[in-house]
């Protein structure tokens, strides 16, 4: 916006020179002085064109840049729905394997907090339950994945993607 008042403003400061030249010519002014004026009609009019000219150009930039974000976006999107998708899948293979280790409903819960990251006090409190609980039921998944502890549990199902 202030580029365009500035261009406006030479345009305007151009036009009025470009009179009072054609006025001084008329009454026979001086010829340094019908110079001096011309030259500040002719850098008006060059200031002018350069704004008016980089004006289009960062319009023409700025549109190009917002198709570009939009397109950013939907693939973004896509990514995103693929994303989800992915992680249903991979909640299945999951699942899928707790049921092959044969574990319990209550085991299958705490098996994807420790997967999660939660630390034995948290799953006590999310599942109301007493800590020395959650640390036997994590013992006997660990013992029917036959893997010794809980980084060694998250390992078994995250090194494939490492």
């Amino acid at each position: 916006m202030r580029d365009s008042v500035i261009a406006l403003i030479l345009l305007v400061i151009m036009i009025l020179n470009f009179f009072d030249v054609l006025t001084d010519i008329s009454l026979g002014v001086p010829g340094w002085h019908i110079f001096t004026e011309s030259l500040i009609v002719l850098v008006s009019a060059i200031g002018a064109i350069f704004l008016i000219k980089d004006i289009k150009a960062r319009t023409s930039d700025i549109v190009s840049l917002k198709k570009e974000l939009n397109i950013s976006d939907d693939k973004l999107k896509n990514i995103s729905e693929e994303m989800k998708n992915a992680r249903h899948e991979y909640s299945e293979v999951i699942h899928t394997q707790f049921e092959r280790w044969a574990l319990t409903s209550s085991e299958q819960e705490i098996a994807m907090l420790l997967l999660k990251g939660f630390s034995f006090k948290d799953m006590s409190a999310v599942r109301n339950t007493k800590e020395k609980t959650v640390r036997q039921q994590a013992s006997a998944i660990y013992s029917k994945a036959n893997v010794e502890g809980r980084h060694e549990f998250a390992a078994w199902f995250f090194e494939d993607f490492i």
